[in-house]
């Protein structure tokens, strides 16, 4: 589904859009007007996708307010549209955690685990799912097999048996996306997101079919600071490439980014390219000597907090190197001190790595690529129109290809190849948060000594993230060109003493 332009992803960009184009545009003594149009903006005259008009202008309000980095209302009481705008209405507006929310009118309360015999049974003679089920579960009914959901322990074995795959699994979508386990229910049987597990990747936003998960956005604030005229630079994810078009060069984009209102553009690739060399350093020093068993990246912050969540006992393995977002925000700040600064990325998780008291990340505001595309259009600023007079420069092969999963670690191998030879090297990876909660239970029972370990939320890395515009295998493939053509492979030993504390 991730990989279709479906009505959701329709729906989501209309609303970025709009709640954009009121960020660009609107004054003061119309705001809260124009606020309360969108709703009847994007659902004119009849409903499309839902039951009623009504229903599905309301699924619409919670999206503008998540799209203004408000919470949701409540159900059981009256709130405006607008409550919260005030607070709302500022350049230095973070978002309120939680950041993934379910939207409890869009959620049409799938049903949880469940084995289901469907029309297509015949009632064949052999049973064989009778035969199969260690429960007893499953007796005949008018001919036909029927399941005891009291007795059912969802083992799947009716399924497996079955001639004619008459029997469907049944779980939500979101909770089979979720790889922590973090979907739950309310007493409605919609979908809850326990907070207490949750690791903010959106893997469930983006696998709704009703589209009833959605983070929050700074969109409309950052469109608010443009409009003022502000200087800031953006900071763009090595994942950018073909995320706006197969047309639209790395000139083109930082163009494009200008005439959106941004000072200058910088790659984050550059913060990663600080990083490899640094974690190729602490490698050497401290894993291959044995000082520490192994050690866990932390590029990935779904990943990093997994670990933490789940596994506290890891904590002291976590790199403390920067991420490459904050490294590169870090050395913005340092050029630019007057600047605010935006993460441009294709992750959900990064909203929140930017607002982390533990870490200071210099990041201002942080912006999907989903979220950028959006802005583009409120603006009517098609990237792929312009010839672009700069490109970026300003990282390498290495640090560009953080963007798909093992990137990290190949570009760590390389640089300790390079510059460190005489060290063993043993590296690591998992992508997708079930596969990485395996490879933290494997370097726990410590069948991982030596080695570091790469681990990213979203399958594919991050060029798979819940912020992305276009499928992974077109923008990995065009991610590969664009590697080949960088000029500079490797980042210069040099880059480790760089102080951006």
């Amino acid at each position: 589904m991730r990989n279709l332009d479906t009505p959701v992803k329709q729906i989501r960009h209309k609303i970025f859009t709009e709640v954009a184009k009121v960020g660009f545009e609107s004054k003061d003594e119309t705001l809260i007007h124009d606020i309360e149009a969108i709703p009847y903006n994007i659902v004119e005259e009849r409903a499309q996708y839902r039951e009623s008009i009504y229903r599905e202008r309301a699924v619409a309000s919670e999206r503008v307010r998540l799209a203004m980095g408000l919470s949701l209302r409540p159900e059981n009481r009256a709130v405006h549209l607008t409550s919260g705008l005030e607070a709302s209405n500022i350049d230095e507006k973070y978002y309120e955690p939680p950041l993934m929310q379910v939207i409890p009118s869009a959620c049409a309360a799938c049903p949880p685990n469940k084995y289901i015999v469907s029309d297509m049974c015949r009632g064949c003679v052999a049973h064989p799912c009778m035969q199969a089920c260690p429960k007893g579960a499953i007796s005949m009914i008018n001919g036909k097999s029927c399941i005891d959901q009291d007795k059912c322990i969802k083992c799947g074995k009716c399924k497996a048996v079955c001639p004619y795959d008459a029997i469907s699994h049944n779980i939500r979508p979101c909770e089979q996306a979720c790889g922590v386990k973090a979907i739950g229910s309310d007493e409605q049987g919609r979908a809850e997101i326990l907070d207490d597990k949750c690791v903010s990747c959106g893997m469930c936003m983006v696998s709704c079919p009703f589209g009833a998960i959605s983070d929050k956005s700074q969109i409309f604030q950052l469109a608010h600071s443009l409009r003022e005229g502000n200087k800031i630079i953006a900071i763009v994810a090595p994942a950018y490439i073909s995320q706006f078009g197969e047309d639209v060069t790395p000139r083109k984009f930082k163009t494009a980014l200008e005439i959106l209102g941004f000072s200058d553009v910088y790659e984050v690739a550059l913060g990663a390219d600080i990083g490899a060399i640094s974690e190729a350093h602490h490698y050497a020093k401290e894993v291959a000597t044995g000082n520490l068993p192994f050690l866990l990246t932390s590029c990935c912050p779904s990943w990093s907090m997994m670990a933490k969540k789940f596994f506290p006992d890891m904590i002291d393995n976590i790199s403390q190197e920067l991420t490459p977002m904050v490294a590169t925000a870090r050395k913005v700040k340092q050029e630019h001190p007057d600047a605010k600064v935006v993460f441009v990325g294709p992750c959900a998780s990064k909203k929140l790595e930017a607002i982390r008291t533990s870490v200071r990340s210099d990041v201002d505001f942080v912006v999907t690529f989903e979220e950028l595309s959006a802005m583009f259009d409120a603006r009517e600023i098609d990237p792929a129109s312009f010839e672009g007079d700069e490109s970026l420069h300003n990282a390498t092969a290495a640090g560009r290809g953080y963007a798909v999963a093992g990137g990290v670690a190949g570009a760590i191998e390389a640089c300790l190849k390079e510059y460190y030879p005489e060290v063993p090297v043993h590296i690591e990876h998992a992508e997708t948060l079930a596969d990485c909660k395996k490879m933290l239970t494997l370097a726990k029972a410590g069948k991982l000594k030596g080695c570091m370990i790469e681990g990213m939320a979203c399958p594919g890395g991050c060029m798979g993230g819940a912020g992305t515009n276009v499928p992974f295998a077109t923008s990995s493939k065009a991610l590969k060109q664009y590697l080949k053509d960088s000029s500079k492979k490797l980042p210069e030993k040099e880059l480790e003493e760089i102080k951006l504390d």
